[in-house]
């Protein structure tokens, strides 16, 4: 858990980083619904070959991006197994268990919808480590404005969301920290899997109870610097689209139209 940076920011200067936080916003929503949409393994090579570069635009170490994948090892595993046994096709190997099969179709899927997966999994952690939790607070408020006409109060569900996102690292760090005072209390967290879940339980409810000392805290922190929400806001930064905005725009929607389109026919 340790590897996951959902919620962290990484500092930077790269052109990923200045982008508006809205185009970034934006820009990952249709590439996970193109993503989504198709499965042909062209648009798959071209989605990884576009991820590939905005990598190397954001000048942030692959091994704080790919660091993201290890936990999720045992879901791109379950899933291939699923697809190998269970999808319909030409036989490539029978096995002598329950009638189970192996398809060349299976092992096809079973690595599409994996790197599929590996994908939407960069392009979220990628969002989140170019853009800071002001600027994602800031893009969201600007997105869901239109909602305000309805009554719906925007900038509090914002504001909730941000919050969230930025709890998990630190929700992971405290959760270290108990199961190093744990281990040093003599636990053991080794073994088969069911005595694996079982040391889990003394973990949950420090952890549950560090998490409400941290809420209780930081609504204490904002109500003393009288914060309020809501309308008469104003934002350090002033969120303005560049030409380079509107061309990375363009283009994810070029991506996300041929994506689409290349699957229909």
């Amino acid at each position: 858990m340790n590897d996951i940076t959902l919620g962290q920011y990484f500092p930077g200067e790269s052109f990923i980083h200045r982008l508006d936080p809205r185009t970034k916003l934006f820009s990952v929503f249709m590439l996970m619904t193109g993503l989504l949409v198709s499965n042909r393994p062209l648009i798959i090579g071209i989605f990884l070959c576009f991820l590939l570069l905005m990598l190397l635009l954001s000048r942030i170490p692959a091994s704080l991006i790919f660091g993201n994948l290890r936990p999720f090892v045992w879901l791109f595993i379950l899933t291939i197994i699923v697809h190998l046994f269970w999808t319909p096709g030409r036989t490539l190997l029978e096995l002598p268990i329950a009638g189970m099969r192996i398809t060349t179709e299976g092992i096809e899927l079973g690595f599409k919808y994996s790197l599929r997966l590996i994908v939407l999994i960069i392009l979220a952690a990628l969002l989140t480590l170019t853009t800071s939790p002001i600027e994602l607070t800031d893009a969201l408020e600007h997105i869901l404005k239109p909602l305000k006409k309805l009554r719906v109060p925007t900038h509090d569900i914002v504001m909730m969301l941000t919050l969230s996102l930025r709890f998990i690292p630190a929700l992971i760090e405290e959760a270290q920290k108990i199961k190093n005072a744990q281990l040093s209390r003599g636990a053991s967290f080794d073994g088969h899997i069911i005595n694996r879940i079982k040391s889990i339980i003394p973990l949950i409810l420090p952890l549950f109870i560090s998490a409400f000392r941290r809420a209780d805290e930081l609504a204490l922190a904002m109500d003393s610097r009288c914060y309020t929400g809501g309308d008469g806001r104003t934002s350090y930064k002033i969120l303005k689209y560049s030409g380079f905005d509107y061309g990375v725009l363009i283009l994810c929607v070029l991506l996300t139209v041929i994506s689409i389109f290349y699957q229909l026919i």
